[in-house]
């Protein structure tokens, strides 16, 4: 019997731990101590937590102090955003919040904001956020109910692209406000420096980066203005966010973004290279194959496409059955695989459907002729225009 040989492209839903991440993991599991207790294995178990806190911070330019862990990159939006926030001890309000039309569900939802007090921001038909329509939106402010709060990703999960983040910082501090970017899918395919960015916080995730899951951050730009905690107990995290902290996947988060950092600038290259040859090999596989955002500026691993007459639940089916593991959109719905928002936000049929294929630090260029292999097959399977498969 013939064993199917499987390739996994679908690293913007999750990456396969690092080897470096596995080792970690494998000696932390014989760390015993709580990183609140005084004695030695305490000490000790603070000691890991301290220096992963380090390795998260050079990941993201910023400041050890101003690394809060959590669970995940979703409490993490559900910390920073919430109307409630203290500059030093002094209460600072946030009168509204405004997220991009292509915002992660974590961030879309509004955190703890009421959902009128959420306003979305359209984006223009190439996928960047409108900065012409964010600017009018500020403009217009009410600034009696308190400061204006702007969430925007560096880089969207469904199509790679490379948001204006800096730009929008400007406008958003220029009226006064907050800026929170999402740098989830940014984090080890381009360099982070949140004073570069001009953020106010940055929000991380362990398991995009080749980490465990289980682990997030919230990175502040300064110690003095942070938000309402979500997570009232014992006061861990500098009474941040209360619960002792999940060491193991802390650790690994932390061997994550070393590694990411260690290896950046080959490894952007490397999958520079390999996607070019899998757009160009999907280009002559299906010459109406449609790649969306290919014009603007893409972060280094994504590909999302459509194939007229192919569904996007239809093709996600086949590919898996060719031994393909990719994603139609996003995968943060539990399994569901619904109409796109991005490409509804884009201007785009949002019933046409896409694909996405993500790639890795541990995919090869055999993946890459894998997967366009499985593309030929399906895409010459596909009915006449106007009749979806």
């Amino acid at each position: 019997m013939t064993v199917l040989t499987r390739t996994y492209m679908d690293w913007n839903a999750t990456a396969p731990l690092r080897p470096a991440v596995r080792d970690v993991l494998v000696e932390a599991l014989d760390m015993s101590g709580n990183p609140s207790s005084v004695h030695r294995e305490g000490r000790a178990a603070r000691a890991a937590v301290e220096a992963a806190r380090r390795e998260v911070a050079a990941l993201a330019g910023a400041q050890a102090p101003n690394v809060t862990f959590t669970s995940g990159a979703t409490e993490a939006a559900n910390l920073v955003l919430t109307p409630d926030f203290k500059m030093g001890r002094a209460p600072l309000r946030m009168g509204h919040l405004y997220v991009s039309a292509i915002e992660h569900p974590a961030v879309r939802e509004g955190g703890r904001f009421s959902k009128d007090n959420v306003t979305e921001v359209p984006v223009t038909a190439s996928g960047v956020l409108d900065l012409a329509a964010l600017e009018t939106l500020l403009a217009g402010h009410d600034a009696s109910s308190g400061l204006p709060m702007v969430a925007c990703m560096l880089v969207n999960n469904e199509t790679g692209i490379v948001q204006p983040v800096i730009e929008a910082a400007r406008l958003v501090h220029a009226a006064g406000g907050l800026m929170v970017v999402d740098a989830v899918q940014a984090a080890g395919r381009m360099p982070l420096d949140i004073a570069a960015l001009d953020a106010d916080f940055l929000i991380l995730s362990s398991h995009k980066l080749g980490g465990p899951k289980g682990a997030g951050a919230l990175v502040s730009r300064g110690e003095v203005m942070m938000p309402r905690p979500l997570i009232h107990g014992g006061g861990q995290e500098k009474g941040h966010r209360s619960g002792t902290e999940n060491t193991l996947s802390i650790l690994g988060f932390g061997a994550a973004a070393a590694d990411a950092v260690k290896n950046l600038e080959a490894e952007t290259l490397r999958l520079s290279d390999l996607r070019t040859a899998l757009e160009a090999g999907m280009r002559v596989a299906a010459a109406d194959v449609v790649i969306h955002g290919e014009s603007g500026a893409r972060v280094c691993n994504t590909t999302f496409f459509t194939l007229p007459g192919l569904k996007a639940e239809t093709g996600q089916i086949a590919f898996d059955i060719e031994g393909i593991a990719l994603s139609a959109g996003s995968a943060c719905s539990s399994g569901k695989v619904g109409e796109s928002h991005v490409l509804t936000a884009m201007g785009h049929d949002p019933k046409l459907g896409a694909l996405r294929i993500s790639l890795g630090h541990a995919t090869t260029q055999n993946d890459i002729e894998r997967t366009l292999a499985a593309f030929g097959k399906i895409a010459g399977r596909r009915k006449p225009a106007g009749q979806a498969a």
